[in-house]
């Protein structure tokens, strides 16, 4: 049975980032409903959140205070009831966020746990007493994973310290999720995507990470036992809802244990999200996509872009294209405008493989990675937690630019959380409505295009450094990633750049009609 979210274009919403509604320099709900017409012209089938929720804000949402709520500074539970129902009348579907490995210091569990080593809240966390840290875990944030409260017990945080992590083997917290499902599935949303998913689960003996052996929170086998619950609550209503997974994971094959028929209906593609602009690496990762996902009739997912990663437009102009944590430091050099013909192409890429795409706002507009954000502007932990070594994600979150050819580019009309560049003046969502040769032009024309395709992928015949794929019996597209200019058969459907006298240019790719 086709369903939605087989093919579906998603598009990333960052609320705080968005639009801006009431003036107080944060995007909101009110921002995003003012704005939904250019979703709708976009050609998207569905949003997703990013977390709405109450939170002190301490990692930009994913510290969640209450899940049954809506975050004040974005608006009301009432203003989220108003956008779903406004989106499913323009036909677009809602997916939000979840975050189920830890929650806000601020929470109330968490403050029940704190003030008394005897409350029964301290089961529902991983409180170990002691002088000492009772592991030298690293966190995912870099630094100590155990904070110590007054009265000296240590609480475990795979994230920040304001985001203790749960115990998943307390049915307590199992029973509170299931009921925070239901309580937004009875609000209409269609889907959740699950931020972390592979984390939930730790070894009560607390090891020590070692080569060779088994991790002692990454993937244990325990958390396909959560997901399968779930996925009984996400089939017991009407309406076609969807399940999607943040899975960070090197090996394919335990990637693909996520998405077996009773466990998530598909997960996030970081291979390729995370590939370099290489055809070798890019058609392993689409070859071994399509591997894993057939035999269990999952759908595949494509992603170049989200609030974590540096944005395309950057990524693409370094000499090191992929993406990893690890390696992100301020003044890489960059070559801005190759990163955006090589960002074009990619867009096209990934937009005509068999399965659902992503957009993360702003991709759209070409934005680039914003890298001279004044330090005592800067907000996230990675910033603080890395000793200012790893630059952070503040700069793939600057506020979207709409109109006007000054800051805030009626984003709305305070001062933005933070700061735009001057340049984005001529990429803005109304310079480029009227430019039929923008990167807004182009993925409007992709979108339109892509409804009309389907079919699995079968390979082309084709030079070495060139990904040539057939879909059905009347699409192809052709990327050419080599040095020199290709040629091509077959009639022009949608081009990422201009064409050499009928030749297909490097660092582009074409659709065609064969």
């Amino acid at each position: 049975m086709s369903t939605w979210w087989r093919d579906a274009v998603i598009y990333q919403v960052y609320p705080r980032s968005y639009a801006d509604g009431n003036g107080d320099g944060i995007g909101d709900l009110a921002g995003v409903r003012a704005h939904l017409d250019h979703l709708v012209d976009l050609g998207v089938d569905a949003i997703w959140f990013s977390p709405w929720y109450p939170s002190p804000q301490a990692d930009a949402g994913y510290d969640v205070a209450d899940y049954r709520d809506i975050e004040p500074i974005f608006g009301t539970l009432a203003e989220a009831e108003a956008l779903i129902t406004e989106a499913h009348t323009a036909g677009i579907k809602i997916i939000i966020d979840i975050v189920p490995n830890h929650v806000s210091s601020a929470h109330t569990w968490f403050q029940a746990a704190l003030a008394s080593p005897d409350a029964p809240e301290r089961e529902l966390f991983w409180f170990r007493p002691g002088p000492e840290r009772p592991t030298d875990w690293e966190g995912e944030f870099g630094g100590p994973t155990w904070t110590q409260t007054p009265d000296g017990a240590w609480y475990l945080h795979l994230f920040d310290k304001a985001q203790p992590d749960l115990n998943w083997n307390h049915p307590r917290v199992r029973e509170e999720h299931l009921d925070i499902l239901r309580f937004w599935l009875d609000r209409g949303v269609d889907g959740f995507r699950v931020d972390s998913a592979a984390l939930l689960v730790k070894d009560p003996a607390l090891p020590p990470v070692l080569p060779d052996q088994p991790h002692p929170f990454h993937d244990l086998d325990g958390v396909h036992e959560i997901y399968r619950e779930w996925r009984q609550v996400i089939g017991s209503y009407e309406g076609d809802r969807t399940l999607i997974g943040e899975v960070w994971l090197p090996s394919p094959e335990r990637f693909a244990r996520y998405l077996r028929p009773d466990e998530m209906h598909s997960a996030f593609n970081l291979d390729f999200l995370c590939s370099p602009w290489d055809p070798a690496r890019l058609r392993q990762v689409i070859e071994d996509t399509l591997r894993v996902h057939e035999p269990l009739g999952a759908v595949a997912t494509w992603v170049i872009s989200n609030h974590d990663v540096t944005r395309p437009v950057t990524r693409y102009g370094r000499e090191e294209t992929g993406f990893s944590f690890a390696a992100k430091r301020e003044g890489t050099p960059t070559d801005l405008r190759l990163g955006t013909v090589r960002a074009r192409a990619a867009a096209l890429l990934s937009l005509a493989l068999p399965g659902a795409a992503y957009v993360y706002q702003g991709e759209e507009l070409g934005l680039e990675e914003v890298e001279d954000i004044p330090p005592a502007l800067r907000q996230d932990p990675m910033w603080h937690r890395s000793g200012h070594r790893d630059p952070g994600r503040d700069g793939c979150r600057v506020p979207l630019p709409w109109s006007d050819t000054e800051p805030p580019f009626g984003f709305g009309t305070g001062t933005p959380w933070l700061p735009q560049p001057r340049g984005w003046k001529d990429r803005t969502v109304a310079v480029q409505r009227a430019d039929p040769a923008s990167m807004l032009s182009l993925y409007r024309s992709a979108l339109a295009l892509r409804r009309s395709v389907s079919g699995p992928l079968a390979w082309l015949p084709s030079e070495p450094d060139v990904l040539a794929f057939r879909r059905g019996s009347g699409f192809a597209c052709v990327a050419n990633l080599s040095a020199s200019a290709v040629p091509f058969t077959g009639e022009v459907l949608l081009a990422s750049g201009p064409l050499d006298d009928g030749l297909l240019p490097p660092d582009t790719t074409i659709w065609l009609a064969l």
